[in-house]
């Protein structure tokens, strides 16, 4: 059973770091992908930005591009999403996912099979 573990959320001020990481177990995840996706209060689960998990494609949402950046250590089953000059923003419940996929990446949440529990980012003015 495919399992995904958030952690790394937490409290910064605007202009901080946090780096969340997405620990997968469960098989192997050749010909996956991994999203991380973002849910404010009262607004729908957005895109954030994907990975391939075997050739390291990558995609950023605008919002994020330049700031964030998605990250995977394939011995570790891990993904990571580095995010710098945070913006209140991106407060959020961040969750990763993953899926099968063949030489494309997913941004829609429907797309994705399965889902970790999320890590708040709290980010002050």
């Amino acid at each position: 059973q495919v399992q995904l573990v958030e952690s790394g959320g937490g409290l910064v001020q605007t202009g901080g770091s946090l780096r969340l990481s997405c620990a997968a177990s469960g098989r192997t995840f050749v010909n996956y992908i991994m999203g991380w996706f973002r849910q404010a209060p009262g607004k729908d689960r957005e895109f954030v930005a994907a990975i391939n998990w075997s050739g390291g494609r990558t995609d950023h949402a605008p919002s994020v591009k330049g700031r964030f950046t998605i990250s995977s250590d394939n011995a570790k089953n891990t993904v990571y999403l580095q995010m710098n000059s945070l913006k209140p923003e991106d407060t959020a419940v961040y969750y990763c996912a993953t899926t099968f996929a063949l030489g494309t990446l997913y941004y829609h949440t429907d797309e994705y099979q399965y889902w970790g529990q999320g890590t708040q980012v709290t980010v002050s003015s």
